[in-house]
């Protein structure tokens, strides 16, 4: 029995630190291009709408440049988007309570808000695309 107790502890030391590095990836930056030719205002309506259809506060602060804010429950999540009538990109600029690191790593949901957000312009510029 004395020999077993030790290799639980280890067991169970695995399993849980196991738990907590699942928890966090690498941040992820997007840089999409726009395959049809759009209006720079036009790419800005499509962010601006994918954003409040995902719950994401925009905020417009020069041509071409858009920060966004996410809230979930005591998590924040800060962006800035880049826009041109030729491609877009979204960037990671700051969080709260979502366990991001100084060498690039942050909790998963982060990167699932982000492709969530991706995919919703996309559709926005889609569906304008007629």
């Amino acid at each position: 029995m004395k020999s077993i107790k030790p290799l639980l502890v280890a067991f169970v030391c695995a399993l849980s630190l196991s738990g907590c590095a699942s928890r966090t990836a690498r941040i992820v930056n997007v840089d999409t291009p726009i395959a049809v030719h759009y209006s720079a205002d036009h790419v800005k309506q499509a962010i601006l709408q994918a954003g409040l259809a995902r719950q994401w506060v925009m905020t417009p602060v020069q041509p071409g440049v858009i920060n966004g804010t996410l809230k979930v429950r005591d998590h924040q999540a800060n962006i800035q988007i880049t826009y041109s009538p030729a491609n877009y990109s979204i960037h990671y600029v700051s969080s709260n309570n979502l366990l991001a690191d100084n060498k690039g790593n942050i909790h998963r949901n982060y990167n699932h808000w982000v492709a969530n957000l991706n995919k919703e312009i996309q559709i926005r510029l889609a569906n304008t695309a007629n």
